[in-house]
C-alpha cells in the first residue's frame, strides 16, 4: 500500500504483489533547516520501467521543500528531479546512485546558496 511521504509530498510505497527487503533506511541531519533521506529496497524482480532489483527514493528537503531526488517509480523508471526540473536517470550501481545524489546536492548548494 502506497503512502504519502510527508517531505517530499510524493505518493511512495512498494505494490503488495511484489517482496521487497528494506536495505537502507536513512535520515542525515546538516542542519536545522537541510536534511537528505535515502530509502531503497530489493525487490524480486524489476518494476515496470526498471531493470534493476532496487525500489529507491533518496530525497534532499531544504526549509521543509524536496529540492533534489532521485526515485523510480512503476511505469515511470529511474528519473531525477532537480528543483522543478525532472529528467531521466541512468541507473548503474546503488554506490554511483549515492554519488550522484550527494553530487547533486553539492550542486544545489552550491547553486542557491546553502554551502
Amino acid at each position: 500500500m502506497a503512502g504519502i511521504d510527508r517531505n517530499t509530498q510524493a505518493p511512495v510505497g512498494i505494490f503488495s504483489n511484489m517482496k521487497a527487503e528494506e536495505i537502507i533506511r536513512a535520515r542525515i541531519v546538516d542542519s536545522e533547516f537541510a536534511f537528505p533521506e535515502i530509502v531503497i529496497w530489493l525487490l524480486d524482480k524489476p518494476l515496470a520501467g526498471s531493470s534493476h532489483l532496487y525500489k529507491y527514493r533518496l530525497a534532499h528537503v531544504v526549509n521543509d521543500e524536496c529540492v533534489v531526488r532521485f526515485d523510480n517509480e512503476v511505469g515511470k523508471g529511474d528519473h531525477l528531479h532537480f528543483g522543478l526540473v525532472e529528467s531521466s536517470y541512468q541507473f548503474v550501481s546503488i554506490d554511483r546512485l549515492l554519488m550522484d545524489f550527494n553530487t547533486n546536492i553539492q550542486r544545489w548548494n552550491l547553486e542557491n546558496g546553502n554551502t
